[in-house]
């Protein structure tokens, strides 16, 4: 017995040694025949969670330096491929766009999003691609953008008498700014605004609420959830994310669903009803038993927080780092002045229809967009299938992120990158819709953001009105080389510090 015994121990012993030999021969064949880009090697179940700091953008910045500009690393249970240069986003975005064109599964989509029914999350598929095309031919189309400009002409004027009311006094630029575009996007969407600006105002929630509502949402959508890259630890919920994120979901929840009431009330008994705004054109869409893919009043709101999240705080962060840098280098304030002097002139305000008479304007605004990309790195893009590129395998489920940080800093096709020069876009064209892989702050392909249109417009009449309108200092006598430029991570990638300024009316009183 006890022989027997042996003789099965050393049979099973033969076989494991063999599974082994045959183990480490198989893959070593397999990889061979399918290389992985180049990367740093993993850590049993963290990966290579380990390498990311604070500012995660900067991190794979200085690893892509090492490894190239496609490498593979591994974050918890996931493989994650990062591209760091314009023929790699290239690759992603236009070469493959369809292969990459979803997105992972993840926490914040599931809770903060209606189950993944905003276009940031959505799964590639039907219901995307209709909304993308409602975005793009109905909700964000040239028509109704010119239609509702009056909206943000009004709310720019009240901006700058704000502004003028302030003068002499510190004044925290994101504060107005935010307050600015609120405005402007719910009266867009909305067809008012849901918030009180006073005490002598009645509202479900003041702008504070309403504003901390959505710096939530962009914060939690931003988090390295661990949970998301560690799927067997999710129900434990280490960070404490995903209950933030369910008691967001209920504030939206209650917030559309008093919106949607309001705009359903409005429509009773109303022959050949007219929307008014983004909301009534949608939920009459929703209504509607003609469209291809059947809208849900949860999708409806999913599409209402795209709109106001998309149009405020992207736009508000690109505004804040333009007059960051200008104040960094005043030289470059009078030089933007001149020519709105040369073309406005000094007895009216900026408006849309300007905006193709500034270059220099214009060239600030790129020039931003470059140096201080609002999604330094885009939200991550999911492989559908296996693929190649660069003569790299990619497999499906790994994930893929561009990181527009990088490339808006390689010496390859930026001289003297980490100067803020507005020149550069002078000398040569650029597009910003997606065409030009070297600056890409709206994306590109099947997930580039449909309101790049409205952004453009809103953060460069904006820009040039602050110019146009007041001289503008630092405040506490701060000199310009002292003011910090550091970063703080997230979906939109913010000053860590917020920009404080003193300002005074240029143009005459009866214009503010």
């Amino acid at each position: 017995m006890e022989a027997s015994s042996t003789s099965w121990a050393v049979l099973v012993l033969a076989w494991l040694a063999i599974m082994l030999f045959l183990s480490k021969i198989a893959p070593f064949k397999h990889r061979h025949r399918q290389k992985s880009p180049p990367g740093p090697k993993p850590w049993p179940i963290i990966g290579n969670l380990n390498l990311l700091g604070s500012l995660p953008h900067q991190s794979l910045h200085k690893l892509s330096q090492q490894f190239g500009p496609v490498m593979q690393l591994k974050f918890g249970s996931f493989p994650v491929v990062v591209a760091s240069s314009p023929e790699m986003a290239k690759q992603v975005l236009k070469t493959h766009d369809q292969i990459f064109a979803s997105r992972p599964l993840n926490a914040a989509g599931k809770y903060t999003s209606f189950n993944f029914c905003n276009l940031l999350w959505a799964p590639y598929g039907p219901y995307l691609q209709q909304c993308r095309k409602i975005c793009l031919s109905e909700l964000l189309s040239s028509k109704r953008l010119e239609s509702s400009e009056y909206i943000r002409f009004e709310e720019r004027h009240d901006f700058v008498s704000r502004l003028c009311a302030l003068s002499g006094k510190p004044v925290q630029v994101n504060d107005h700014l935010s307050r600015l575009n609120f405005s402007i996007m719910s009266r867009m969407v909305l067809g008012k605004k849901y918030f009180s600006e006073s005490q002598l105002e009645t509202s479900n929630m003041t702008f504070k609420q309403f504003r901390e509502m959505f710096n939530e949402w962009m914060l939690l959508n931003s988090v390295l959830n661990i949970g998301d890259w560690i799927p067997w630890i999710e129900f434990l919920d280490l960070q404490g994310y995903v209950k933030r994120m369910r008691a967001l979901a209920k504030k939206f929840d209650r917030f559309f669903d008093h919106v949607f009431d309001e705009h359903m009330a409005s429509r009773e008994g109303v022959e050949q009803f007219v929307p008014k705004d983004m909301v009534d054109f949608l939920l009459e869409l929703a209504d509607d038993p003609r469209v291809e893919v059947k809208l849900t009043y949860d999708q409806v709101k999913g599409l209402t927080q795209d709109l106001l999240v998309g149009g405020t705080d992207t736009s508000v962060v690109t505004m804040e780092w333009a007059m960051s840098e200008l104040l960094k280098q005043p030289h470059l304030i009078i030089k933007a002045r001149e020519e709105l002097d040369r073309i406005i002139g000094k007895d009216r305000w900026v408006e849309e229809k300007d905006i193709a008479q500034l270059p220099y304007i214009d060239a600030i605004m790129k020039e931003t967009m470059r140096k201080h990309p609002v999604a330094a790195m885009l939200p991550p893009h999911l492989a559908l299938e296996d693929c190649d590129i660069a003569g790299y395998h990619i497999s499906k489920g790994t994930r893929v992120v561009i990181n527009t940080w990088s490339i808006g800093r390689d010496p390859s096709i930026w001289d003297a990158p980490e100067e803020f020069r507005p020149e550069r876009f002078i000398e040569k064209a650029i597009d910003v819709k997606g065409q030009d892989f070297t600056l890409l702050p709206f994306g590109s392909g099947r997930r580039m953001c449909p309101g790049y249109s409205l952004g453009l417009r809103l953060t460069m009449a904006t820009l040039a009105n602050m110019i146009h309108g007041f001289e503008w200092k630092l405040s506490d006598n701060m000199k310009p080389e002292d003011l910090s430029m550091e970063e703080a991570y997230g979906l939109a990638t913010t000053r860590k510090f917020p920009l404080v300024v003193v300002m005074k009316p240029r143009l005459p009183y009866h214009l503010y």
